[in-house]
């Protein structure tokens, strides 16, 4: 509705002034506005599937933890295995913990990746948390079965995880300690978060006991397996290839809005000999989704190659501000 006043008030106005407003204006007014029109419902229509994506994930997780993992004495890594025992040895509601002891990592990745992950993260946070608290008298499927819970729990877990992860949030304050952490150490991120969760399984030994441990370990290997599987291997680090005729702006708007810097390479196209330029980058897996969105809002066409990478070592992979 406001674009269409903006287009009455603009035609208004040079009426005004007595220009003539010909029919071919009026149609290539009419033919922005609906362009414009087209857009925003696309854009609509993305972040709803977004949002949607991401509370189906949530839920996931919280069925996980609630009917497999929790009531087994088994635990997943990073924060939410810190939240279930804190849960178990103070008896408080698991979704208190999720939720706390996340905040402060989600203020963090706010600053560090961006206000749309973290808002993204926040969202599955709390309908998790909440999940957790509703689901908490539901009976388990497996009682008394560490191991079949441990296979089921990790299963779901790792296909709610995955959906949050490819709509660009996450539901763990790990990763986001380990990104901190690797800008100051010779570490990587996979291996900061593979030291976190030896200390979070070893705690779990002396909570629930070491075979429990041990299914804590293998209801993990398999929730990261499951999320390769839903991100088509997702690595902790991707290269990415970029074809465009508007490198420049989609270059400056990755550095600008991602805080990552690029490398400009000169290409040849095979069949039309046309010369181009390519854009490289290394991202994080948790700034992929950003930076398809970077991409598309300045060309829709442009093509794009996302590889994995194991390490990265040397040169300058580090962030600068964003905003």
């Amino acid at each position: 509705m406001e674009s269409f006043n903006g287009y009455i008030k603009w035609i208004h106005i040079l009426i005004l002034r007595g220009d003539t407003v010909s029919n071919v204006t009026v149609k290539e007014l009419t033919a922005k506005q609906a362009d414009r029109g087209v857009k925003s419902s696309v854009f609509t229509l993305k972040f709803l599937q977004r949002i949607v994506m991401i509370l189906i994930g949530a839920v996931l997780m919280a069925v996980s933890l609630e009917v497999f993992l929790v009531p087994n004495g088994v635990i997943d890594g990073g924060i939410t295995g810190i939240s279930i025992m804190v849960s178990e040895l103070t008896h408080l509601p698991l979704g208190i913990f999720l939720t706390l002891l996340n905040l402060p990592f989600l203020i963090l990745g706010y600053k560090q990746i961006g206000k749309t992950f973290a808002l993204s993260t926040l969202l599955g946070i709390v309908v998790m948390s909440i999940g957790t608290s509703l689901l908490h008298k539901v009976p388990a499927l497996t009682p008394g079965e560490p191991l079949l819970g441990a296979v089921f729990g990790g299963l779901i877990l790792g296909v709610g995880v995955g959906l949050v992860i490819r709509s660009g949030g996450s539901l763990d304050g790990t990763e986001i300690v380990a990104i901190l952490f690797s800008e100051k150490s010779p570490l990587s991120v996979g291996q900061i978060v593979l030291i976190i969760n030896v200390f979070i399984f070893a705690g779990a030994g002396f909570v629930f006991g070491w075979p429990n441990a041990l299914y804590s370990m293998i209801a993990y290997y398999i929730a990261m397996k499951m999320i390769d599987i839903v991100n088509e291997g997702l690595d902790q680090s991707k290269s990415v290839w970029i074809i465009s005729e508007k490198y420049r702006d989609i270059g400056s708007a990755l550095t600008d809005r991602l805080g990552r810097g690029v490398t400009y390479l000169d290409g040849e196209g095979g069949f039309s000999g046309d010369e181009k330029k390519i854009i490289f980058v290394v991202i994080t897996r948790l700034e992929e989704a950003k930076l398809k969105s970077i991409v598309e809002d300045w060309d829709p066409q442009a093509f794009v190659a996302i590889g994995n990478i194991h390490d990265v070592k040397g040169g300058r992979f580090k962030k600068k501000g964003i905003h």
